[in-house]
């Protein structure tokens, strides 16, 4: 009796069914009936409070709403990677299984699924059928346009819940979230210190091979990382691009600000563990424990 009146109830909410030619729809259970039938109403129930999408389907609702919280509950047994949505770990697990049935016919390297292949092409060919309407910038992923368009919009839809900062890329709240978590998933296999981005240990690596890939063209002095290097060459141009908002007072790097706005705010983070003295910089407090240690420059 319960299960007739709820289809009862189910051919109310969705009358235009009862005449609805498609073939799925003998095979489909109530839930999915209606779900089926949103398909023909274009209702779409559930709504992301975060940027205002809407969904039909409460599971396409839960994979989106994880791009806002950076949750990823699918984890590889193998390497521990996470991913939001199962079809991307299955994708990801043939990494392990050396099942890769996609090959470019150009340079051989194969992939394991169809998309990634057709992205790859695109390095051969040169094409980037994705323009960004405000600027011209060309892209060869949708993906990498809807990221850059973020530029313009200023549209941060990825919030950390702990602190409640929000970003323009999943990427980047996820190595946010490293700096509440602790975690340093990176490892330098020449001496075993770990760090929280790949780009930080790639720059870390060079310690050990002596590489320094950027070299000053004013003077020839050469960096192994892009941080220092640009820094540099505020030396040459004379490039002081951080501004003091109290004061008008402008400097090379943003450590440099930070430093400078601690007269304005007064804040001494530094403290002397011998006297309890504090200061506004670390350089500070090293020579001050000089006197507490006799040690002489």
């Amino acid at each position: 009796m319960h299960r007739i009146n709820r289809l009862k109830s189910l051919l109310v909410y969705a009358p235009q069914l009862v005449n609805c030619n498609c073939p799925l729809r003998k095979n489909l259970q109530s839930s999915s009936l209606k779900r089926h039938q949103r398909i023909h109403t274009g209702e779409k129930l559930y709504h992301c409070q975060q940027c205002g999408k809407t969904f039909t389907d409460p599971s396409n609702f839960e994979v989106h709403r994880r791009l806002h919280t950076g949750e990823r509950m699918y984890c590889c047994g193998k390497c521990g990677e996470t991913f939001n949505k199962s079809g991307d770990l299955k994708k990801h697990q043939r990494i392990h299984t050396g099942e890769n049935l996609y090959h470019c016919q150009q340079c051989g390297k194969t992939f394991s699924d169809s998309s990634s292949l057709k992205t790859h092409q695109r390095i051969h060919t040169g094409e980037k059928p994705y323009h960004c309407k405000q600027c011209g910038n060309t892209f060869t992923t949708s993906t990498h346009l809807k990221t850059h368009q973020r530029i313009h919009t200023g549209e941060k839809p990825y919030q950390c819940q702990q602190c409640g900062k929000t970003f323009n890329q999943s990427s980047s709240l996820n190595r946010h979230q490293r700096i509440h978590t602790g975690e340093k998933p990176y490892h330098c296999q020449q001496c075993g210190n770990t760090f929280s981005q790949s780009s930080s240990l790639k720059i870390h690596q060079r310690i050990h091979t002596g590489e320094t890939p950027y070299q000053c063209q004013q003077c020839g002095k050469t960096f192994s990382d892009p941080g220092h290097f640009t820094v540099h060459q505020r030396l040459h141009t004379g490039g002081k691009p951080y501004h003091c908002q109290q004061c008008g007072k402008t400097f090379t790097t943003s450590g440099c600000l930070k430093i400078h706005q601690r007269i304005h705010t007064g804040e001494k983070p530094y403290h002397c563990q011998q006297c309890g003295k504090t200061f506004t910089t670390s350089a500070y407090l090293t020579r001050h424990q000089r006197i507490h240690t006799g040690e002489k420059p």
